[in-house]
């Protein structure tokens, strides 16, 4: 007896709507939001398996008519076992990395060390040297100079004179507490 699993990669029945088909995912999941948004992820996630053949069917049935279309893949289904291809020869250990070879205009060339890396050998990038242990590297900064500003048009007063600040109120009178009395 074969076993079924229903997985969903986020694909729509033809003319469904997506915020339709999203509502009716998560009334038909009892699900949030966070969970429907990682249904339609785009990723292949397997929402049912161990199923046998009717409740497989029922189950596609079922969320193709709330608009998802679902694929129902057979469990026992033989798998195809792929050999890989033999790993390329090792080089000599003993053998030297090419080395980056500065062309006419003072830019680096490196010879690229296989194809992903072939796809960066048009680009020109400056020839950064290593400078000594010690060095500084901060460029040299002159000295801040002064800003020139005209003071002439100010004077100083003399200690004590009234500047203009605001006076502070004269202090409240105290409270009358004539009419209060002490008892033994």
């Amino acid at each position: 007896m074969s076993r079924y699993e229903i997985a969903f990669s986020g694909q729509l029945v033809p003319g469904a709507q997506p915020e339709l088909v999203k509502a009716n995912m998560a009334k038909l999941f009892q699900a949030d939001a966070q969970r429907i948004a990682q249904l339609f992820s785009g990723r292949r996630i397997v929402i049912k398996n161990n199923l046998d053949a009717a409740a497989a069917e029922k189950y596609r049935t079922t969320l193709e008519r709330a608009g998802a279309r679902v694929e129902v893949v057979d469990m026992d289904m033989l798998i195809e076992e792929v050999e890989l291809a033999p790993p390329p020869p090792a080089e000599p250990v003993s053998a030297p990395l090419a080395a980056p070879v500065a062309n006419s205009s003072g830019r680096l060339h490196v010879a690229p060390r296989d194809e992903y890396m072939a796809a960066f050998s048009d680009v020109d990038a400056p020839d950064f040297g290593i400078a000594p242990v010690g060095s500084d590297l901060q460029d040299a900064r002159p000295d801040a100079q002064a800003p020139q500003v005209d003071l002439s048009q100010f004077s100083l007063a003399p200690v004590g004179s009234d500047m203009g600040q605001a006076k502070s109120p004269p202090p409240a009178p105290a409270p009358d507490t004539s009419h209060l009395k002490l008892q033994n």
